[in-house]
């Protein structure tokens, strides 16, 4: 897949991971309990944006959806579950296999596909949402994936983009607390070198005419495991953004 955003040795990485993406007690869960987390805040950002009621039964009916990494399909699971139309990309094959698959077995209609952002943009996609979820922190080229991702998103859409500061104390917590002291990621998963200041992603959203709208930092306790939303963006943190026009 030529695309100068891919970094091959990310895409071996996963490729390896792949078969233990929906085993909650497995490598990937972390993911499992920041995903019950943030889709209520993921919800009740994009209803607000769109004026709908937050506590129907499909909240999110009509509205097209990227999750961009979408890796086994968690996120992608639970906003189809809210009755979005949803266009999970990712490059990893082996990723989108066990997507496929898990979507089935749980009666979702989901839309799978091999392919890079940038790819997509350049067919003229766009969509109404775009997920953007601890992908930034991995690619090769960050202003030119980034710039594809903000092409994605239709007029007057609504943007998410998840991912880790780029400091002393990420790098105590994500990198030798989560990977070497606690065990909770595998040796690897990171590179401190790619994290993301939060200055620095709004000044590539800004380029774009994205302004963000609303912020949140995310805080685990160690002891107990459990995720919750907080004020403060030193380590985990998502934007929100939209069109400065919307």
């Amino acid at each position: 897949m030529q695309d100068r955003t891919v970094d091959p040795r990310e895409v071996a990485y996963y490729e390896r991971l792949a078969v233990e993406w929906w085993d909650e007690q497995g490598k990937f869960w972390p993911l499992h309990r920041l995903n019950a987390l943030r889709v209520e805040y993921l919800k009740s950002r994009i209803c607000e944006h769109f004026g709908r009621p937050a506590n129907a039964a499909k909240p999110l009916a009509g509205l097209r959806v990227v999750d961009i990494g979408c890796g086994g399909g968690i996120l992608a699971e639970s906003i189809a579950g809210l009755g979005a139309d949803v266009h999970g990309i990712d490059v990893v094959e082996k990723n989108l296999r066990v997507a496929r698959q898990h979507s089935l077995r749980s009666g979702l209609s989901i839309d799978y596909e091999q392919v890079t952002a940038k790819q997509l943009a350049a067919r003229g996609a766009r969509y109404d949402v775009l997920f953007n979820m601890e992908v930034v922190e991995h690619v090769a080229d960050l202003p030119l994936f980034v710039s594809a991702c903000n092409q994605l998103l239709a007029d007057g859409g609504i943007q998410f983009v998840a991912t880790i500061n780029r400091n002393l104390r990420s790098f105590l917590f994500a990198i030798v607390g989560a990977e070497y002291f606690l065990g909770w990621l595998p040796r690897g998963t990171h590179s401190w070198r790619r994290f993301v200041r939060p200055e620095e992603l709004r000044s590539l959203l800004r380029r774009d005419g994205l302004e963000v709208i609303d912020s949140t930092g995310v805080a685990v306790n160690p002891l107990t495991r459990e995720f919750r939303l907080g004020k403060s963006l030193a380590v985990n943190y998502m934007l929100c953004a939209t069109h400065r026009d919307a």
